[in-house]
C-alpha cells in the first residue's frame, strides 16, 4: 500500500478507536485533529438549537479552529480522513482540516462513525471543498465495533 495517514477528528471517543485500528491495521501513520477549543457534552447537545455544535453546524463557512497540525503532508499519498457524522455531513472543524493542506494528486477515503447516519454526500461536499485537486474515494460508515480485521478487508479493497 502508498504510504497512508489514518487523520481524524472524535469528539467522544467512537471515531478515534476505528481510526486507532485501521491505522495498525495499514500500518498508517495516526494523526488526532485537535480543536482549539474542546467539544462538551452541552457543545454536542444535538437538540439545543444554542449548542456550539448545532450552530457551527448552520454555518457552512464555520471553520473552527484547530492546535495540531500533520507535519511533512506531501509525504503521504493516501489520507484516510475519520469523523463523526454530524448533521448528515462531515463536522465543520474537518473542513478547517481540509483547507489547511494542499491535497493535489492524493487519495482521501472518508470514513465516518455514526449511531444509524450513513456517509451520504461527504465525498462530494470534500471533493467541492478541495476544487477536484484530490481523488476523493466513496466513504464508509463504521460502527464503534468495526473490527482491525474487517477495516483492513475494506482498506486492502480500496482501488487507489
Amino acid at each position: 500500500m502508498k504510504k497512508a495517514l489514518v487523520a481524524y477528528f472524535s469528539a467522544t471517543g467512537t471515531t478515534k478507536k476505528v481510526a486507532v485500528s485501521l491505522a495498525e491495521a495499514e500500518g498508517a501513520d495516526l494523526f488526532e485533529i485537535v480543536p482549539e477549543k474542546p467539544y462538551t457534552a452541552e457543545d454536542l447537545n444535538w437538540q439545543n438549537k444554542q449548542s456550539r455544535s448545532t450552530v457551527e453546524m448552520q454555518d457552512l463557512n464555520c471553520r473552527p479552529a484547530v492546535i495540531s497540525k500533520v507535519e511533512n503532508m506531501e509525504q503521504y499519498e493516501v489520507v484516510f480522513l475519520g469523523f463523526p457524522i454530524w448533521w448528515g455531513r462531515e463536522p465543520s472543524i474537518v473542513d478547517t482540516f481540509l483547507e489547511a493542506y494542499d491535497f493535489a494528486g492524493k487519495a482521501i477515503v472518508p470514513f465516518c462513525t455514526s449511531g444509524g447516519n450513513g456517509i451520504g454526500f461527504v465525498g462530494d461536499r470534500i471533493k467541492a471543498l478541495l476544487g477536484g485537486k484530490a481523488m476523493v474515494v466513496n466513504g464508509q460508515r463504521m460502527g464503534g465495533e468495526t473490527s482491525a480485521e474487517d477495516l483492513k478487508i475494506w482498506a486492502d479493497g480500496l482501488d487507489l
